[in-house]
């Protein structure tokens, strides 16, 4: 296995890139002198991908909502009835596992025993064991999280804002899915889907550390498998409306203060690479002005007690979903949605402001690269997208505020907002 070298002097940071003999793609962000580790392999496989089809099929096919987080916690336990956790813990590792909408990753971080916690990574998740017994056993339990989710007002303010934005998008859904969903799930269907995406040609490897890559590819053949079957999975693409689903949806909780979730709906679909990337660093641009702590419409709405500090703004990009949110917990949760459309319609964008947030969000990038976990947990979720490391320093001289002023006005359509909050029960 060969590794291409991708140096970058202004950074002062080498990447390795290399394509394992399965098709696995493979990066190593080798820093040197570091004391810590970093490893991920992720899947382009998530709760969004409920159908599809492979290339030359004529028709999709539909599984059970919650597959994808499904088989994230089945592929934990072993043959042996031991867990993967376990095996991290006698090697100091610290381990984690997370399912998004579009796609599934396994990760640990180390200060020693790097490779041999590599070594268990992989071949743990190349070595699924699904059994009757072991499946029904789990659906109790993701049945119990799933219950916790429905009583979890955090969960709920952030699906139901997602319920009110879109219309058929499988985003609004939720990522373990419901009882009823999980209980259609057997060894069969987990192992058709997980022989389906888990192949080496859809998934990424990233590590990060002082790591001797002559080391590497032992491992790899060790436990990664060459299927003899191409990866030729087409996901189906959902026809979401332009509209939004509903303006407004509140639900009762067992909560002191009211929650809130709310935010813009965005319209902007098919755009990947480096294009969507531009697209993305513009908006936190604009959301930063808008609404960050350093604007006047954050700071008027602290002042007047309307917001506290549990406020914050977040934007999700995709290729074919994407929205801003604006969350926290208020008692004038009317207020905070009144304050934050009236000065949508007035906001200018001052290209003095503008340049300073795009400075500030450059030196956030460069100092990204003194934490392995902040570059890691980004990695493969840019990867998927078409965007590369260090794809940020070739669009950074293109952005311009003329172009901040036209994302504003297209992303900022009241018509598109959507509120969703949860408050106390009321007494009987």
């Amino acid at each position: 296995m060969n590794f291409s070298v991708q140096k970058n002097d202004f950074l002062n940071e080498t990447l390795y890139v290399g394509k394992h003999k399965s098709g696995l793609t493979v990066y190593i962000l080798k820093k040197e002198n570091f004391n810590k580790y970093y490893s991920v392999i992720s899947t382009k496989y998530g709760s969004n991908d409920i159908s599809f089809k492979h290339k030359d099929d004529k028709d999709y096919i539909t599984v059970p909502d919650g597959i994808a987080h499904f088989l994230e916690h089945k592929l934990f336990e072993q043959p042996d009835g031991s867990n993967a956790f376990d095996k991290f813990s006698l090697y100091g590792a610290n381990a984690n596992a997370f399912t998004s909408f579009n796609n599934t990753a396994y990760l640990f971080q180390s200060t020693s025993h790097f490779y041999e916690n590599l070594d268990h990574l992989l071949n743990y998740v190349y070595l699924p064991y699904f059994t009757k017994e072991n499946v029904e056993k789990e659906q109790g339990i993701i049945g119990q999280e799933i219950r916790m989710y429905d009583d979890d007002p955090d969960w709920q303010v952030m699906f139901n804002m997602l319920k009110g934005m879109y219309v058929e998008h499988p985003v609004r859904r939720d990522i373990a899915g419901t009882v009823e969903s999980i209980s259609m799930i057997d060894k069969d269907l987990l192992y058709d889907c997980y022989n389906i995406f888990y192949h080496p040609e859809n998934m990424v490897l990233f590590m990060a550390g002082d790591i001797d890559v002559s080391k590497i590819p032992d491992i790899l053949d060790k436990n990664v498998p060459v299927k003899d079957y191409k990866y030729d999975t087409i996901s189906k693409d959902t026809d979401e409306p332009l509209n939004i689903n509903e303006k407004e949806i509140i639900k009762e909780l067992d909560v002191s203060i009211p929650m809130f979730s709310m935010g813009y709906k965005d319209n902007i679909k098919n755009i990947y690479g480096k294009e969507l990337l531009k697209i993305n660093f513009l908006t936190s641009i604009i959301v930063k002005l808008f609404i960050g702590e350093s604007s006047s419409l954050y700071n008027r709405m602290y002042k007047e007690g309307i917001i506290n500090e549990s406020f914050y703004d977040d934007i999700t990009m995709n290729r074919d979903y994407s929205f801003i949110q604006f969350a926290g917990e208020s008692k004038n949760w009317e207020k905070v949605r009144e304050n934050i459309l009236n000065c949508a319609k007035t906001f200018e964008i001052n290209e003095n402001d503008f340049n300073r947030m795009k400075k500030n969000m450059y030196g956030k990038y460069i100092k990204s690269f003194n934490s392995i976990e902040t570059i890691g947990n980004g990695f493969c979720y840019n990867y998927f997208l078409g965007i590369d490391l260090f794809d940020f320093l070739d669009i950074y001289d293109e952005i311009t505020v003329e172009d901040a002023k036209k994302r504003f006005d297209q992303l900022f359509d009241e018509n598109m907002f959507v509120t969703s909050v949860v408050v106390p029960k009321k007494n009987n």
